[in-house]
């Protein structure tokens, strides 16, 4: 018998959304009830949807799919302030995302691919290979999962970062409808200007990224500002050196006239010298960005450490002194593999 998989209702914007049930002959009021019942309400399953008449679910749910991610193992740091979640995917794939909760703000790190093509040796999601995109409805569903966790104890979300497993702009067009769905007025209503998004540098995507002139945050993952050392540490770097890199981020300053961020995470004898400093401050001079130091997170993959406090202070002095903004990033949930580059999945399918 052939299967025919049925479409997951946060896979669609609203427009779609809307034209699809226009086509089951459902109400215009019905379908702004629906809709704002997945991203007011967080409905997680055809059975929360008990002020829909019972025809109507059914019709609903002959159509379409409502998968629910399972939680199946949760971390808390020790200070409580980072929550990592392990979340299972109807085919049975893991994930994981990342709650930081700081004094005024509750930020979530989301991922957009079961594992990651780029082969970055120092990240653990990079360590574990690719396994597959993850769908525009199941990106979503990371953020509503936490939106709908924090309103049990009356708090909100304030950050989203897709910094989390995989490449984001690998996954280009479920990323963005993504930020589509979570940004529209009549759903989630998410300020663009809230999310930020990291890649590794690839130039196509931060090319029609700028191009589409959106207020989402840019990042850059960069550790290296020579072509000899990046193409160790981040491989794409081959493909797209940093001379391509950097002229494709300062077109998106002209389009956007937005600041990027540049991650820099400082490897104990790697990365981390007075000179690599002086190159990073000449490689970014008179750019518009802000550079995010941050010491490298251990993975059990990679043989190389963080570098000592002391050592990261007198890059930042480095990079003061040539005026290029920058500031220390705090750790958070590196003892339960929470932070940068420790995300993985477990017990993967092949």
């Amino acid at each position: 018998m052939k299967i025919i998989n049925k479409p997951d209702l946060h896979n669609f914007t609203f427009n779609e959304f809307e034209q699809h049930l226009r086509n089951l002959n459902v109400k215009s009021y019905r379908v702004k009830q629906l809709w704002q019942g997945l991203y007011h309400q967080y409905w997680e399953t055809f059975d929360d949807f008990s002020t829909i008449p019972k025809t109507l679910r059914l019709i609903l749910q002959e159509k379409f799919t409502f998968d629910r991610f399972i939680p199946m193992e949760i971390d808390t740091s020790q200070d409580g302030n980072t929550e990592k979640t392990l979340l299972k995917l109807p085919d049975g794939k893991t994930l994981e995302t990342v709650l930081m909760r700081y004094n005024t703000r509750n930020t979530i790190c989301i991922s957009t691919q079961v594992g990651c093509r780029m082969n970055c040796d120092f990240c653990a999601t990079g360590q574990m290979g690719f396994h597959r995109n993850l769908s525009t409805a199941e990106i979503v569903k990371q953020v509503l999962f936490y939106a709908k966790q924090l309103t049990l104890s009356d708090e909100h979300l304030t950050n989203i970062v897709i910094m989390g497993m995989g490449e984001p702009f690998n996954n280009y067009e479920n990323t963005m409808k993504a930020v589509d769905i979570l940004n529209d007025n009549e759903g989630f209503k998410f300020s663009e200007r809230r999310i930020t998004i990291s890649t590794v540098g690839l130039i196509q995507g931060i090319n029609r990224f700028g191009d589409e002139h959106r207020q989402v945050n840019l990042a850059i993952s960069l550790h290296a500002a020579n072509d000899g050392l990046r193409n160790l540490l981040i491989p794409i770097n081959r493909k797209h050196p940093l001379k391509e890199l950097i002229s494709a981020c300062k077109d998106y300053l002209i389009k956007t006239r937005r600041r990027i961020t540049f991650e820099y995470a400082l490897i104990d004898g790697v990365n981390d010298s007075a000179k690599d400093a002086q190159e990073l401050s000449r490689l970014l001079k008179g750019m518009l960005a802000h550079v995010n130091l941050m010491r490298l997170n251990t993975t059990p993959g990679y043989k190389y450490s963080g570098s000592s406090k002391e050592k990261i202070t007198l890059f930042k002095e480095i990079l003061d002194q040539n005026h290029i903004p920058c500031s220390i990033r705090m750790k958070r949930g590196t003892e339960i593999a929470a932070g940068c580059g420790q995300l993985a999945s477990k017990s993967q399918n092949s």
